[in-house]
């Protein structure tokens, strides 16, 4: 099927166990979260929304500098009720004229960035959603249908849309992947440390 896919980039929340803001943390020159969003504006030609704890914070600054029109940057006004709350709200900014999105998390600056179109064309007619898959485990960017949006609407507190992938059986398309990046998320200083020996591709 040929679909007009979005992207979502989850970059709010309190990031407690790093002790800062961790997407700001410097990898390779950039801060995290600009790798996360350079990777979903490569993943397709749709929209890209950025949601934010902060409108007028620093991870809203950085994607000024882009002037790219593609980008928008979206408030979760109760995204310290979990990681759901922000799903939803960067979900709802995408135009109706969007027919799926790639959600990426914002801590996650290894995603191949070749990830996002081998999800797109991996989508064929009776699938609800793709993911890539590392040695057996599930792994980011998730691509999901707008079918599933209400569904993904009414997840509660830091569910994500894991769990509501579990529940879909053989409606999930999966990917293999030969990239670990698909699994790395920065949670600690010692993860961000675990990233200098590690390699991003392209």
């Amino acid at each position: 099927m040929t679909a007009k896919v979005g992207a979502v980039v989850l970059a709010a929340g309190q990031a407690r166990r790093f002790g800062g803001d961790k997407l700001l943390a410097i990898w390779r020159g950039q801060p995290l979260v600009v790798w996360a969003i350079r990777t979903a504006l490569g993943a397709s030609e749709g929209p890209v929304i950025v949601v934010v704890d902060d409108p007028a914070g620093a991870v809203a600054a950085l994607t000024a500098d882009w002037r790219e029109p593609r980008l928008t940057v979206v408030e979760a006004a109760d995204h310290a009720l979990g990681l759901a709350h922000s799903l939803r709200a960067g979900l709802a900014a995408l135009p109706e004229t969007v027919d799926g999105a790639l959600i990426f998390l914002g801590d996650m600056p290894r995603i191949p960035p070749a990830m996002g179109p081998v999800l797109i064309r991996a989508l064929t007619d009776g699938k609800l959603a793709v993911a890539p898959m590392f040695k057996g485990r599930r792994g980011h960017p998730v691509l999901v249908v707008r079918g599933l949006f209400p569904d993904i609407d009414r997840l509660e507190g830091d569910s994500g849309a894991g769990k509501l992938l579990g529940a879909l059986g053989s409606a999930v398309a999966l990917v293999e992947s030969d990239d670990d990046g698909i699994l790395f998320d920065v949670d600690t200083p010692a993860d961000l440390a675990a990233l200098s020996d590690s390699k991003r591709p392209g």
